[in-house]
């Protein structure tokens, strides 16, 4: 199956129903294209595992020197949050709607976004209804929540289905290492204590220096690639089932929207590379051995380093209640739920009164068993 797209400029990931000519949406539950309007289903070709071919690697360097092949990049058309910065597809026949990540209202336009193509899709495997009965078990589950936003959100708009954009790196590391290596051991001291003297034991360490090599080869260090989201949400959605990748295909973004990335190639492998770090020092100390490990200096040589641009799946809310506006983000294969949790003030002030009630009654006992 193919989209309907045009043979030059941006492309339009549409799929008609070749029944009634309305929109298919990628249906989690079953793995197919389904359209509303008529009920007919198609199968989404290949979608089995045992079938699945490798995600071919992008050469790093090549893109950072925009030696990428064209067929790698393409242009969509995009319209960007005034509010939050978000660049996110939609569809050519709206021209007005809200942003999906901070509900501020977008006027779209015809802006292009050229940029490297995804060569992996993580598809959802959570329904909207799934996803929203997470999110409203979380917010129930929330101490001090206030009982409105629980309903507001059982009952309110419709969650968004959205492909984030990220960036996974995979690279070879050779590190040298210079350190120091700590062994403990006991010494016996004379202390005074209450006018008698004590023997005790005291601890020290002996240190010895400490050099050597590690090598170790990164495969697919995830690097969000979007700045709509606080990443302290996004972040938390980890783990994603990285093995359960499939090559990008169009028809798993039926029905749902994709964001743009707005993190650069060479940022997010900077990213990376922080990460990358914290994984090499914790195999030099491991190294280095002993009771105790200092590492004085690391030298890291960093080859073959290969990329993908890869969306993930996440079922978004957001809402504005009294006033405010409240967002939550929720994994749409795990279901794991993060989110701007709001605060109920009565029963914060309840809590605090209760407490106080239940301190001054254990004072009272307590004074009278006196």
């Amino acid at each position: 199956m193919t989209s309907d797209a045009a043979a030059a400029g941006p492309t339009d990931h549409r799929f008609p129903c070749p029944n009634c000519g309305a929109d298919y949406r990628f249906n989690p539950a079953t793995g197919e294209l389904v359209c509303d309007f008529c009920g007919n289903t198609e199968q989404v070709e290949g979608l089995t595992r045992s079938h699945v071919p490798a995600i071919r690697e992008l050469d790093f360097n090549a893109a950072l020197e925009a030696r990428l092949p064209e067929a790698e990049t393409e242009e969509t058309r995009v319209s960007k949050c005034p509010n939050c910065g978000a660049e996110v597809e939609f569809d050519p026949d709206i021209h007005a709607t809200e942003c999906p990540f901070c509900a501020t209202p977008v006027v779209t336009d015809t802006g292009v976004n050229r940029h490297i193509k995804p060569r992996g899709v993580l598809p959802f495997a959570l329904d909207e209804a799934a996803a929203r009965q997470a999110m409203t078990a979380w917010l129930g589950a929330l101490w001090f929540a206030p009982n409105g936003l629980t309903d507001y959100a059982r009952k309110g708009r419709r969650m968004q289905g959205i492909y984030v954009p990220y960036w996974t790196f995979d690279a070879d590391t050779a590190s040298r290492y210079t350190g120091a290596r700590g062994h403990i051991y006991y010494e016996t001291h004379t202390v005074m204590r209450d006018g008698k003297p004590q023997r005790v034991q005291v601890q020290k360490i002996r240190w010895s220096p400490a050099s050597g090599r590690v090598r170790r080869f990164f495969d697919d260090v995830l690097v969000l690639a979007s700045t709509s989201l606080p990443k302290r949400y996004t972040d938390a959605l980890e783990p994603w089932d990285l093995s359960a990748l499939e090559p990008y295909r169009p028809d798993f973004l039926a029905g749902f929207r994709a964001e743009a990335y707005q993190v650069e190639l060479r940022a997010g492998f900077d990213e990376a590379r922080q990460k990358m770090d914290r994984v090499i020092e914790r195999d030099v100390k491991f190294d280095i051995g002993g009771d105790a490990q200092q590492v004085h200096a690391i030298d890291t040589t960093v080859a073959d380093v290969t990329f993908k641009h890869v969306l993930l799946p996440v079922w978004l809310a957001a809402y504005r209640f009294r006033g405010k506006t409240y967002r939550f983000v929720v994994n749409g294969r795990t279901g794991r739920v993060q989110g701007e949790r709001p605060w109920s003030a009565w029963k914060i002030a309840f809590a605090v009164l209760l407490g106080l009630i239940v301190a001054g009654i254990v004072a009272f006992v307590t004074s009278q068993s006196g």
